[in-house]
């Protein structure tokens, strides 16, 4: 084989073993955290409500038992299953959102005071927890480009579909065990915090 052959065959080589290491990065960094696509619609999602505080179904256990619930009158539902403070100061919330809804929810009225996240795509971004007895509000951590330490959604939650949620918070005074968890458009629940 000369030495044309040689270099043709390595460049093939090269090519396709980068082509392969993107794929599995892109793999790997993909938005394993999404349940499946079910047939989602691009229509606008139905106005908020308050919640009847009732259960979310026991597929929202599958991270830990579900520790409050909250359920919207236009379909869409919490499950929090964690709220654990670490050493590093943080409370890092974790749940299910469930959209029973027959439209794509677009979390377009889940604002929170000063944090501005329009342009970054669809996120539970407008959480708070309120310390009631140290009154105070913890809004969610944003990175240096001003994106949500929280699960995105950047076509929104599509009709039928169940995701993975995570917030990060900064961590209420330790001798706090109990705050609200408040979320636009729906009302708020008593979750625990617990020590990792």
């Amino acid at each position: 084989m000369g030495t044309r052959e040689n270099g043709k065959l390595l460049r093939t080589v090269t090519a396709a073993a980068m082509t392969a290491a993107m794929a599995f990065t892109l793999t790997a960094c993909g938005g394993g955290d999404r349940a499946p696509d079910t047939g989602s619609s691009s229509q606008p999602p139905g106005e908020g409500g308050d919640m009847d505080g009732e259960g979310v179904p026991d597929s929202a256990s599958e991270d830990g038992e579900v520790m409050a619930t909250l359920n919207g009158t236009n379909g869409v539902n919490i499950a929090v299953t964690s709220a654990i403070r670490d050493q590093g100061g943080f409370v890092t919330v974790k749940g299910k959102i469930e959209n029973t809804g027959d439209r794509a929810y677009l979390f377009d009225r889940w604002s929170a005071g000063d944090q501005d996240f329009s342009g970054k795509g669809a996120s539970v971004g407008g959480m708070t927890l309120v310390d009631k007895e140290g009154k105070k509000r913890y809004y969610i951590l944003r990175d240096t480009d001003n994106n949500c330490l929280c699960t995105m959604f950047p076509g929104g939650l599509g009709a039928g579909e169940i995701a993975d949620f995570f917030a990060q918070f900064p961590a209420p005074p330790a001798e706090t065990t109990e705050v609200d968890l408040q979320v636009p458009t729906m009302s708020s629940v008593t979750i625990r915090i617990t020590d990792k």
